[in-house]
């Protein structure tokens, strides 16, 4: 449950939760047949076919009914489970509205899991979707891009342990830019566990370690970074990327390159808002310890030091994570929880990013608490070994607990304009009939 936030401003955040859609199917639809061409094709498109289609790392395509029939069975177990499309998060929590949401409702999932016990019917081709467009030219989630930047090719050896390495690369840009969207992709994804680009700015003191500053990364379940409207990166002319990559052995020898893209703002526009990214995590990292045949809690926490907008969310642990939660300690002790992944999958690397009218606003002096769940029990079915010791490193089977977040810092005016906006859509929403609203707002919304 939420639990209870003051409501003056610049005290409490300024939050507005969504109501989840209440989709009923009607009843002259109840009884008649679900086919894959009329129904369950938009589905697919919706919140499947931009990872399930040729030249993707997914195991099969699903664009079409003869490349998506043998599945069905499949396919029926993964989404009755939640477990596809991933999306992890608890809806009964915390925000719920947010841009990349890629999950199925219960009418959906209903829909698909009565094709399937149905016999998976194609129906007539005639009612097939426009397919969606994912030639060459379509590849990159976040749009044609501006500026392409990629590593040598790295060889991988064919068995082994995993293998961790900085590549490097420049960037070659006349003057300054700023990012609108970003975009890490690797050549080989079988190779590939990982990889965290770091901007290395020119002006970096001489004989300081080259780690830089975290840009973005690529990870199964992360399909690039796109800033909301009027905010953005700065990406400094002279700038030097270092790639973290971690590099498993698939079988036989193979090589990668790994790239990322870029897209800009128009030249000499510099975006209301800069985006920043910062980690929550238990600090030392080397004191997390997850013992044999436990359930362990870990906290971490991140005092705001200026107004903020919160604008994605984003957990990361291992493969013993189950849980993450993200709250707010407003300034007079009471708590509002953000967002929460009960089912953390740790193959797939999920950015939530907030809608627009819900991004959390909070006041100065705001201290942003992350509890982190891990099982290391048998119960854990992506567990390893419960009977092993587990503690933070940088292999699979050692273990992590961190959210990183994009934050964007704001002067009181900014903050105050933004509040009041906030707070004059909420009134108008609540004046309309019980469950009519103006802007997309749950009526029994917190502030």
């Amino acid at each position: 449950m939420l639990a209870r936030s003051a409501s003056l401003i610049g005290i409490a955040p300024i939050l507005m939760f969504v109501a989840q859609a209440a989709e009923t199917t009607g009843t002259s639809n109840a009884n008649r047949a679900v086919t894959f061409s009329k129904d369950v094709a938009p589905i697919f498109q919706k919140s499947c076919q931009s990872c399930h289609h040729a030249g993707t790392s997914a195991p099969m395509s699903l664009m079409t009914y003869d490349e998506t029939r043998p599945w069905a069975r499949s396919i029926k177990e993964r989404v009755a489970r939640r477990e596809m499309p991933p999306w992890h998060l608890d809806k009964t929590v915390g925000i719920r509205k947010y841009k990349n949401d890629i999950s199925l409702s219960d009418d959906e999932i209903a829909t698909v899991v009565k094709w399937v016990d149905s016999g998976a019917p194609q129906g007539n081709p005639a009612d097939m979707p426009k397919p969606l467009d994912f030639t060459k030219e379509n590849t990159w989630f976040i749009g044609t891009p501006d500026l392409l930047v990629t590593t040598d090719d790295f060889k991988m050896y064919a068995k082994g342990s995993d293998w961790w390495i900085d590549q490097f690369a420049e960037v070659t840009l006349p003057e300054d830019r700023w990012i609108k969207a970003m975009e890490v992709k690797p050549s080989n994804r079988r190779i590939v566990h990982h990889a965290v680009v770091y901007a290395i700015e020119p002006e970096a003191p001489a004989g300081t370690p080259e780690s830089g500053i975290q840009l973005t990364e690529y990870a199964v379940g992360k399909y690039g970074d796109t800033f909301a409207e009027n905010s953005g990166r700065l990406l400094k002319k002279g700038t030097r990327l270092r790639f973290d990559m971690h590099y498993n052995a698939s079988g036989s020898e193979q090589t990668n390159h790994t790239t990322i893209a870029f897209r800009f703002y128009p030249k000499d526009f510099v975006p209301k808002y800069q985006v920043r990214s910062y980690a929550v995590r238990n600090i030392p990292n080397d004191e997390l310890e997850v013992p044999p045949n436990t359930v362990v809690r870990t906290d971490g926490y991140f005092r705001l030091t200026k107004n903020a907008r919160i604008d994605s969310f984003q957990p990361h642990m291992h493969m013993r994570g189950k849980g993450m939660t993200l709250e707010a300690i407003n300034l007079d002790n009471t708590t509002t929880i953000l967002s929460s992944v009960d089912h953390f999958d740790f193959n797939w690397h999920i950015n939530y990013v907030y809608d627009d009218d819900v991004a959390p606003l909070l006041p100065a002096g705001t201290v942003l608490h992350m509890i982190g769940i891990h099982d290391n029990t048998a119960a854990n079915r992506r567990n390893p070994d419960p009977n092993m010791w587990a503690g933070f490193g940088e292999r699979s089977v050692d273990d992590m607990v961190q959210v990183w977040m994009d934050i964007v810092y704001l002067d009181d005016a900014e903050f105050k304009r933004l509040v009041d906006e906030r707070k004059a859509k909420h009134a108008a929403s609540a004046s309309l009939p019980a469950g009519v609203s103006a802007v997309g707002l749950r009526q029994d919304a917190p502030f």
